[in-house]
């Protein structure tokens, strides 16, 4: 028995002694005389030990059996090693089709050793408010993370999550680039719309940290742009620098999820390519969406969607400026081109499009070009055989010492030629 019960059934007894009357004892146990006759009748059956509650050291109703337990248990260490009891509990009943709740799997193992409780760190927030529309802001960044593993390439993971919604989109790529993050962009747009914004870090890809060219200078930019802010700035999005990783944590908080279950997803399905792994996200991200979706303040997608003949690759597009020659050709990343076209101006603008495509364009027109891949080779005049000085050593009698005495002798003819 417990204190509390020791308590209670002394002041039962003094009821039974007729010392108290129920309704005092009801007083001072601080519980209902419905309560106090309930517990003197059950006193009087079965003694002492009728203030005990029956159910005291009998196994519940609702126990699982132990079989259950020691299935899920190989399961987990066989399949489910390195998973939290949440996402464990989930495969389960999904994959094996065992229920068993998040909490009673983490009191298993927890009790067998498979799992520790872990201490969370207090985080680095500061509040702030969600967008009110879908579509007002998108989040969007790089993860850099072993997604297959051992069992394929290292990829990236571009990322997309919208603030007042958290719908996220993302795709992977073999690496962080300006192409790959136009790409993702373009196909972002193509499914929801042009954001009205985009919150982004400071990496090369989405800030330019070179310095300004004296034709920016004299024209008054006030910073350069990189090549995939110049594209959003012309498509009207407005571009936000975050200057902490904290400032979008909402993004950073999605890959550390996705880091932990999408990783264990794409093992379960032996994904081994990046073809295999965007399938496996696209399907993973239709449940992910449905799930954590939030509703915004105001029901209204602000999105601009794009014109059917509105040409998003002359915007989402790698450019650079060249010089036609005299031969009406231009030379690029160490290739020769010879423009079809009549060119009127001596500046053109090279295009390195997403899909791989090369334009050049004057102006708005794009021109005609091919590469030229045989030039002709430069004659070249067999070289005199080299003399080697000699060394310091050399005999009297050596050809360069008879040479240099004669070219001695000339020098003094000559001198005295001249005088």
């Amino acid at each position: 028995m417990s204190l509390r019960e020791l308590k209670k059934l002394k002041v039962l007894h003094a009821v039974l002694d007729k010392r108290f009357t129920q309704k005092a004892a009801a007083a001072k146990l601080d519980i209902s005389e419905r309560q106090v006759r309930r517990l003197v009748k059950s006193v009087r059956e079965f003694g002492d030990e009728g203030v005990v509650h029956r159910s005291r050291g009998r196994p519940s109703n609702r126990k699982h059996p132990d079989g259950l337990r020691r299935e899920v248990l190989k399961l987990y260490q066989q399949k489910y090693s390195d998973f939290g009891p949440t996402l464990a509990s989930e495969k389960l009943l999904e994959l094996d089709g065992l229920s068993v709740s998040r909490e009673t799997l983490r009191h298993w193992l927890i009790s067998s050793g498979l799992w520790q409780k872990r201490r969370k760190r207090r985080a680095h927030r500061r509040w702030r408010t969600r967008k009110e529309c879908f579509g007002e802001m998108v989040q969007m960044d790089g993860s850099h993370h072993a997604w297959l593993e051992d069992r394929g390439p290292e990829l990236v993971l571009m990322g997309y999550i919208d603030d007042a919604t958290n719908r996220v989109y993302g795709r992977f790529y073999d690496y962080e680039g300006t192409l790959p993050a136009m790409d993702s962009f373009k196909r972002y747009v193509r499914r929801y719309g042009l954001p009205l914004s985009v919150y982004l870090d400071k990496h090369t890809t989405y800030k330019s940290n070179r310095r300004l060219t004296l034709e920016e200078e004299l024209a008054g930019v006030s910073q350069p742009m990189s090549q995939f802010e110049r594209a959003l700035n012309e498509l009207g999005v407005d571009v936000i620098h975050a200057h902490s990783p904290q400032a979008k944590g909402r993004i950073e908080r999605l890959f550390g999820v996705l880091q932990d279950r999408l990783v264990k997803e794409m093992r379960l399905l032996s994904v081994t390519t990046v073809e295999e792994a965007n399938a496996c996200l696209s399907k993973y991200l239709r449940t992910y969406n449905r799930r954590f979706r939030v509703t915004p303040s105001i029901q209204t997608d602000v999105h601009v969607k794009p014109g059917h003949g509105f040409n998003l690759d002359r915007y989402l597009c790698i450019r650079t400026n060249r010089t036609v020659r005299n031969d009406n050709t231009i030379a690029h990343n160490g290739r020769l081109y010879q423009i079809a076209d009549r060119v009127m101006s001596r500046q053109v603008v090279v295009q390195q499009r997403v899909n791989g495509s090369l334009h050049i364009c004057s102006g708005e027109a794009s021109l005609k070009y091919k590469e030229i891949t045989k030039r002709a080779k430069k004659a070249t005049e067999p070289k005199p055989p080299r003399v080697s000085s000699p060394s310091p050593l050399s005999p009297r009698d050596h050809p360069w010492r008879k040479m240099g005495t004669l070219k001695s002798d000339e020098r003094k003819n000559t001198n005295q030629l001249t005088k």
